[in-house]
């Protein structure tokens, strides 16, 4: 019971992570804080859902893979916002938005 309310708890924050970094995508003026805001809030999103999951796994080898899935998607993630910002300070013509 105990392991079920914590994974709940853990889930809830994940969510809500996911949803802080929806509204910064969003919101946000430009590329880099957008990137800040999705990478920062959706991994942590992404580790405490992974962590949840993890507490309800039925053995070590699903729980180690769990943490290896989210370990390949924070580097993942890493990768493409490095290349994203790049991209956007080497041509900033290329990411500008659309004026309403």
């Amino acid at each position: 019971m105990l392991i079920d309310g914590l994974s709940l708890v853990l889930l809830a924050a994940g969510l809500l992570f996911f949803l802080a970094g929806t509204v910064g995508l969003l919101r946000f003026p430009d590329v880099h804080s957008r990137l800040h805001a999705l990478t920062k809030a959706d991994n942590l999103g992404l580790g405490f859902i992974a962590l949840a999951m993890a507490l309800q796994s039925e053995s070590a080898w699903q729980a180690l893979k769990l943490m290896l899935v989210w370990l390949l998607a924070l580097l993942a993630a890493a990768t493409a916002a490095q290349l994203v910002a790049r991209s956007a300070l080497v041509s900033p013509q290329a990411v500008r938005e659309e004026e309403p």
